[in-house]
C-alpha cells in the first residue's frame, strides 16, 4: 500500500482551514437549520464518517476527492458531537476540551507505541490508517470545543477568536522554517489547531448578527466552500499532473 495522506503544502492547509469551515457550517445547518438536534445530527454525521472511511481504508491509494470527503466528515461529526458533550450533556466547553484533549493524547500514544512512529509519511498499513483516522476525529472535536470556548466564553467573539487561531498558525510556520522542532509535532499541532480556527470562521459566517455573525444562510454558505474545496482539489491534482509530465519530459 503507498502512502495515502496528500503532500503537505500550502494547498493542503488551504484545504484543511475550508474543509473544517464547511464542517462547521454544515454540521449547524443540519442540527439548528433543521432542527435535528445535536444528537440526531451526530449520529447522522458518525454514519457519514464510518462509510466514508471504510471507502478510505478499503482503497489502495491516494484518492484526493476521498480523502477530503473523509475529513470533511470527520468535521462535521466533530462539529455537532463537541456541541451535544458542551451543550446537551452540560459539560460546558472546559469540560469538553479537556476530555477531548485526554483522548486525543491518547489515541497519539497508543498509535505510538503501536507503530513507533505518529508521522503521516508512514501511512501505509490499514492498521495505521485506522490510528490516523481516529485520532483525526478527535482532533476535530476537540477544535470545535476549543473554537466555542474561546469565542463563546472567553468573550472573544468569532473575529478575534479566528485572528487568535491565525496567529497562533504563523507562529507554527515559523517554527517550522526557523527552527529545528520535530516536525511531526508542528504537523499535528497545526492540525488540532486549523480545526478552532475553522469553527470561529464558520460561526462567523453563519451566526445571527447580534451574536456577532454575519447571518450568511448555512446551506449556501456550505455549499459555496464545498464548491472552493473541489476546485482546489481539481487545481493541484492538475499542477501535480503537470509536474509529473515535466519530469518525464
Amino acid at each position: 500500500m503507498t502512502n495515502k495522506v496528500p503532500a503537505v503544502t500550502l494547498a493542503f492547509w488551504v484545504i484543511k482551514i475550508v474543509a473544517t469551515t464547511l464542517g462547521e457550517t454544515a454540521g449547524d445547518a443540519a442540527s439548528m437549520s433543521m432542527n435535528l438536534g445535536y444528537a440526531v445530527a451526530s449520529t447522522i454525521f458518525i454514519a457519514v464518517f464510518v462509510v466514508a472511511v471504510a471507502a478510505q481504508l478499503s482503497a489502495k491509494a491516494l484518492h484526493p476527492f476521498l480523502y477530503w470527503s473523509v475529513i470533511v466528515a470527520t468535521t462535521t461529526a466533530g462539529t455537532t458531537m463537541a456541541d451535544f458533550a458542551d451543550r446537551s450533556l452540560g459539560i460546558g466547553y472546559a469540560g469538553g476540551s479537556s476530555i477531548l484533549f485526554v483522548l486525543l493524547m491518547a489515541s497519539l500514544g497508543i498509535w505510538y507505541w503501536a507503530a513507533g512512529s505518529v508521522s503521516v509519511e508512514n501511512i501505509v498499513s490499514r492498521k495505521i490508517e485506522m490510528f490516523y483516522w481516529g485520532t483525526i476525529l478527535f482532533s476535530q472535536t476537540l477544535g470545535t470545543a476549543l473554537g466555542d470556548w474561546m469565542a463563546d466564553t472567553n468573550g472573544l467573539g468569532y473575529e478575534r477568536g479566528a485572528i487568535v487561531f491565525g496567529l497562533g498558525l504563523v507562529l507554527l510556520a515559523g517554527a517550522y522554517f526557523f527552527t529545528k522542532i520535530s516536525r511531526v509535532l508542528l504537523f499535528w499541532s497545526a492540525f488540532i489547531l486549523t480545526r478552532p480556527l475553522g469553527a470561529t470562521l464558520g460561526d462567523l459566517l453563519d451566526k445571527p448578527i447580534d451574536h456577532g455573525g454575519l447571518a450568511l444562510d448555512r446551506f449556501v454558505a456550505s455549499a459555496v466552500l464545498a464548491v472552493f474545496i473541489v476546485a482546489c482539489i481539481a487545481l493541484t491534482g492538475r499542477r501535480s499532473e503537470q509536474a509529473s509530465s515535466d519530469l518525464k519530459a
